[in-house]
Parts: structure tokens; sequence; C-alpha cells
């Protein structure tokens, strides 16, 4: 696994600790990530569901799904959207939402075999502990022939963009977490386990590895973000 030396983005992470720590910004979490992103977190959201291509009435896990919003914008499709996240406090801040919610961990779901038509993991998929286990099991409760859409913060492709880009993630993204934030010190983490990820391609072939097939990429702000699509 890849790690960042002397930080806390090791990429062999402790769940628990991970779970806290987002407990710890369930609050504030939605509108920081809002401010944080530059708005773009909405686009982002609306083209994971394109990317999914769902249907009405298919059955759709929305992984690491924080307080929900994500499910909802799932849920306009027609489809039935379940969120699933390790963080309890998460899950609590948007109960609010009309959308059903489960807590449990991405390396061991409390799902069936194949129940799902499609499945997706929004900016999660990074602090899943094990992540090559952790697309083992999203493939194993997707239905064979359902689809996978992983949208996470990638590598941009433009040179001068990537440098402005990682010079933010570092400096000005735990500033701006600093007052907008009920615990800027996550964002720290968060902004090195950016830098800690796996390009598109090498992520392309770690889903290949996990048991999932044709698997394709595309860029997002230029590469900010990638979703992967991949069919089980």
């Amino acid at each position: 696994m890849a790690t960042t030396h002397g930080s806390r983005a090791s990429l062999e992470k402790d769940p628990h600790e991970v779970a806290s720590m987002f407990d710890g910004v369930a609050k504030r979490y939605d509108l920081t990530n809002t401010i944080l992103s530059f708005g773009q977190d909405r686009s982002w959201r609306k083209a994971t569901r394109s990317a999914l291509a769902l249907k009405p009435g298919e059955r759709v896990l929305d992984l690491a799904a924080g307080t929900g919003v994500s499910t909802v914008e799932l849920g306009r499709s027609g489809a039935w959207c379940v969120a699933t996240d390790f963080s309890k406090g998460m899950l609590q801040a948007g109960s609010g939402r009309q959308v059903p919610m489960v807590a449990g961990d991405a390396m061991h779901l409390p799902y069936a075999d194949a129940v799902f038509d499609a499945a997706t993991i929004s900016f999660g998929l990074r602090n899943v502990s094990d992540f090559d286990a952790g697309l083992r099991e999203i493939a194993r409760v997707t239905k064979p022939g359902g689809r996978l859409v992983v949208s996470e913060f990638s590598t941009p492709v433009f040179g001068p963009f990537r440098t402005v880009y990682m010079e933010y993630l570092m400096k000005a993204l735990p500033r701006v977490a600093r007052a907008v934030s009920s615990n800027p010190d996550a964002y720290v983490y968060l902004a090195e386990s950016i830098r800690a990820w796996p390009t598109q391609q090498e992520l392309a072939l770690r889903i290949e590895a996990a048991g999932w097939r044709n698997v394709q990429w595309r860029n997002l702000t230029g590469g900010v973000v990638a979703l992967h699509r991949a069919t089980r």
C-alpha cells in the first residue's frame, strides 16, 4: 500500500480512527465541501448519477454516503438508493433526508450477495483501510452485469495546474477549513490522502484486479476528480 511518509495519510488506515474523524466533521461537512470545492461538488454528484445510467426501480448502493446528499441526487433517477457509511455521526447528521440509511463497513457490507443493480462510492474509497478488499466486497453485493462508479479525487492532467492544485491542497485547503469546518485538522489528513492516492490508470488496474471488467474513466475539472466506471 502506498504511504505518505511522516504524515497521517498512510493508506493503511485504522477504520475506527477514520470513522471517528468523520464523526467529528459531520455537522458542517456538506457546507465545508461546497466551499472547498468552489461549488463543484454539486456537478460531480450529477456526473456520478449520469455515469451510473440508473433506471427507475433499480436497487443502488451509495457507499461512503456520508450525510446522504449524494443518495438524494441518485434518487432523482427514480431508482431505490440506500446510503451506507461507517460513520454513524455522518448518518445522524443527514437523518433528516428522506433516504434509507444503514451503518456499514465497506470491507464487510451488511448485505447479501448480488442484491444491487448498481453501486457507487464517492470520495470514500481512499478512506477504506484496504480498498482492494472494499472493491471486492462491492462486487460481491452487486449483480452480474451490474455497474460500479467510483468518484474520487485524482491527478490533474495539466502539469502547471497540477502544481497549483497540490499547493492549494497542502496550504490553502487547511486554512479555509479552519474557518468553516468543525474539525479542521481532519482536512489536513484529507489533503494528504489525496496526494497519496493512485493515478487514474493505476486505480483502473486495481478495480479490474478486484473482479470488475470494462473499466474506463473520465476526468472532471481537469483531473481533480476522476469517474471510474466498471461492470460486474
